[in-house]
């Protein structure tokens, strides 16, 4: 099959926006990477692949929420048992709002959307009057909300969690919980880093002892470990900690845990082909 030229082609998710399959190139993009759009019958490689216009393309399926990440909370909702309805909450590091857009369709009464990016936050989530878009806004600098939060969720990239915890904590309620993405890309040390990527469950584990440790000394307890069911970027693993203070979990089963957590995310990350965010 012969590949179009640049003058006779467009981009997939541009070409998708045009047709009305997609609202932005953000919301294609998130879709050819769930692997719901087919071009010509073929499963779309990638959301620059250079099509024809005119192109037969299909979506199979509409997204749930507003990006993939959404499947990530929702899962970790799902898997710990987590009722966010009537509840306030924070979401750090919205982006375009796949956290939050779980948050609300969970019934959660208001989110704080916090991230430093400008005009990521999809329109809908925008025009939603229980979204509160703070964008521009470094949650490490943020003092204070107009009021104290009962959920905590956090979706953050270049920035370890250890940085940003007492400020999430200081955002809470006495009884919130929280649900942290953990990124080990983003927690190692660079020499455990090789192109972007965590493959080492030994440093998997370092990292999240490091954080349980961290979240432990500003009052929080784990009450839950599980893998993300989607890979980050370039194939990388990663985890959701669900910490509160109302918990107080034997510290001798935490490294029982992480291990039960590292071992589920060796089988997804060999049962998954990698697709990234």
């Amino acid at each position: 099959m012969s590949t179009p030229s640049n003058q006779d082609s467009i981009r997939l998710d541009k070409l998708m926006v045009e047709l009305g399959l997609a609202s932005s190139r953000e919301k294609a993009q998130a879709l050819i990477s769930s692997g719901l759009v087919t071009v010509n019958g073929e499963k779309a490689r990638s959301s620059d692949q250079r099509v024809r216009r005119g192109t037969k393309v299909i979506v199979k399926e509409s997204l749930p929420y507003v990006s993939r990440g959404g499947y990530k909370l929702a899962y970790a909702l799902d898997r710990f048992q987590i009722d966010v309805k009537d509840k306030v909450a924070l979401d750090a590091g919205a982006s375009t709002g796949g956290f939050t857009d779980v948050l609300l369709q969970r019934g959660a009464k208001k989110v704080y959307a916090v991230d430093v990016g400008y005009g990521q936050l999809d329109v809908k989530l925008r025009n939603d009057p229980r979204v509160v878009n703070l964008e521009r806004t470094n949650i490490r600098f943020l003092d204070s909300l107009p009021e104290l939060v009962d959920i905590v969720t956090a979706d953050l990239s270049f920035i370890s969690l250890v940085l940003v915890i007492p400020k999430l904590v200081s955002l809470s309620k006495e009884h919130a919980d929280y649900l942290l993405l953990v990124k080990p890309q983003f927690e190692a040390g660079r020499h455990q880093v090789k192109k972007g990527v965590v493959k080492d469950p030994k440093v998997h584990n370092e990292v999240l002892h490091r954080i349980v440790e961290s979240a432990k000394s500003e009052g929080l307890s784990l009450k839950g470990i599980v893998p993300s069911p989607i890979l980050g970027p370039a194939g990388n693993v990663e985890f959701i900690a669900w910490f509160n203070r109302l918990h107080e979990l034997d510290s001798t089963n935490i490294p029982m845990m992480i291990e039960a957590a590292i071992s589920e995310s060796e089988k997804i990350k060999t049962s998954k082909e990698h697709v990234s965010d």
